[in-house]
C-alpha cells in the first residue's frame, strides 16, 4: 500500500467541531482549497456555513470562507482520506467503530483527543489497532503539546509533536499541519505522546485545586514538578520512553495546562479549591475537562499496574470520594520522607 500515493487528495476533513477541532480545522483551512468540518449539532454546521462563525465554540472568531461543516459522518469518512478526529475520549470507541466498514483503506488518521477509556483502560491508539489492526497503525499518528484553541486561532505561535509508528506518515502530517504560526515536530513515541497529554490534565487539577486554595507559586511548583515525575513513572511502566515527557507533549503541556485560566481543568481546580463542588461546576459546562475522567483511569491504572502516584490519587479523593482538599493537602504533606 502506497500511503504517500500522488493521489491523495488535499481535502481533509475535522471530526469534531468543539474549540480545538474548530482551531485545526481552521488552520488547515489556511492552507488547503477545502477544508470539512463534521458537527454533531446541526446549529453549529448551520452557523459555520451561513456566517463562517461556531455559534457555540469559539464564536468570537471569524473562520474561513472553504471551511465548510456536514453533519453526515459516514459521507464525510467515505470522501476524504485525511481525517483530524478530535472528539471526547468517551466517544472515540463509538465512532471508530462504525468507520470500520466507511474509511477508505489507504485513509490516514490524526488523533488529536486527550484522554484514557475508562472501561477498559485502553489509550486511543490501542482502540485503534483494535478496531483497524496492527497494520493500520501505520496510518494513523497522534497530537498532541501546550496549545489553546483561542489562541491558535489568533495566529499565536505555537509548537506541537505528531507522533506515529510510520515515520514516512508523521513527517507528511508535520508537512500538512505546519504553519508560520505552528510548528510541528516529529516522534515514534505514540504512548509517551499520548499519555503526556492525558495525565498532565489530571496533575493540571491539583494545581488548580492549591491555586483556589491559595497556597501560592511554591506548592504549584512543588506538585508540577512531583505530578510530572509522577508521568513519567506510570508512562515507562506502560511502555513510553522517560524522554518524552520532557518534550511538548509532557513538559510542555503540563506547564501550559497547569497554569493558566485558559485551561479547563486548572480553571475545574481552582473552583473545587474555592470550595465548589464537582456536580455545580459541571452544571452547564458546554465543554468536559478530560482530567476529571481521566482521573479515574489513571487511578485504575495506578493500582493496576503497582505505580505510586500520591497526587493523582489525592485528586481522585477530591473528586469522587469528597475528600476536603485541605485534608487531602495535609496527608500529601506529611507522608513519610524519602529520597528524590
Amino acid at each position: 500500500m502506497n500511503l504517500l500515493h500522488a493521489t491523495l487528495p488535499a481535502e481533509v476533513a475535522v471530526i469534531g467541531a468543539g474549540s480545538w477541532g474548530t482551531a485545526l480545522a481552521a488552520l488547515l483551512a489556511a492552507k488547503l482549497p477545502r477544508v470539512t468540518l463534521w458537527c454533531l449539532e446541526a446549529e453549529v454546521a448551520e452557523g459555520i456555513n451561513r456566517s463562517q462563525r461556531n455559534p457555540l465554540y469559539v464564536s468570537e472568531f471569524s473562520l474561513p470562507a472553504n471551511l465548510r461543516a456536514e453533519t453526515d459522518l459516514h459521507h464525510v469518512v467515505a470522501n476524504h482520506r485525511i481525517l483530524v478526529l478530535v472528539v471526547p475520549t468517551p466517544f472515540v470507541r463509538r465512532i471508530l467503530a462504525s468507520l470500520v466498514t466507511v474509511a477508505h483503506p489507504d485513509t490516514l488518521f490524526v488523533f488529536a483527543s486527550k484522554g484514557v477509556e475508562i472501561e477498559t483502560l485502553t489509550l486511543i491508539s490501542e482502540i485503534f489497532a483494535e478496531l483497524f489492526g496492527a497494520a493500520g497503525m501505520q496510518r494513523a499518528c497522534f497530537l498532541s503539546g501546550p496549545s489553546f484553541a483561542r489562541e491558535v486561532l489568533q495566529g499565536l505561535p505555537t509548537a506541537v509533536v505528531i507522533a506515529g509508528q510510520n515515520g514516512s506518515v508523521v513527517q507528511q502530517m508535520q508537512r500538512l499541519f505546519q504553519a508560520p504560526h505552528f510548528r510541528t515536530y516529529g516522534s515514534e513515541d505514540v504512548i509517551g505522546v499520548e499519555l503526556g497529554g492525558a495525565l498532565k490534565n489530571v496533575i493540571a487539577l491539583a494545581a488548580g485545586v492549591s491555586d483556589g486554595l491559595g497556597f501560592g507559586n511554591s506548592a504549584r511548583a512543588a506538585l508540577l514538578t512531583r505530578g510530572l515525575a509522577e508521568m513519567v513513572r506510570l508512562g515507562v511502566c506502560m511502555g513510553a520512553q522517560a524522554e518524552t515527557f520532557s518534550g511538548l507533549s509532557g513538559m510542555g503541556d503540563l506547564l501550559l495546562t497547569a497554569t493558566s485560566p485558559l485551561s479547563r481543568n486548572y480553571t475545574v481546580g481552582w473552583r473545587l479549591g474555592q470550595g465548589e463542588s464537582l456536580e455545580s461546576i459541571q452544571q452547564g459546562a458546554r465543554e468536559v475537562a478530560e482530567g476529571v475522567k481521566t482521573t479515574v483511569s489513571v487511578r485504575r491504572l495506578a493500582v493496576q499496574k503497582g505505580v505510586e502516584m500520591p497526587i493523582a490519587t489525592a485528586v481522585y479523593e477530591i473528586l469522587y470520594e469528597n475528600r476536603s482538599p485541605h485534608a487531602v493537602v495535609k496527608a500529601l504533606m506529611e507522608r513519610e520522607l524519602k529520597a528524590e
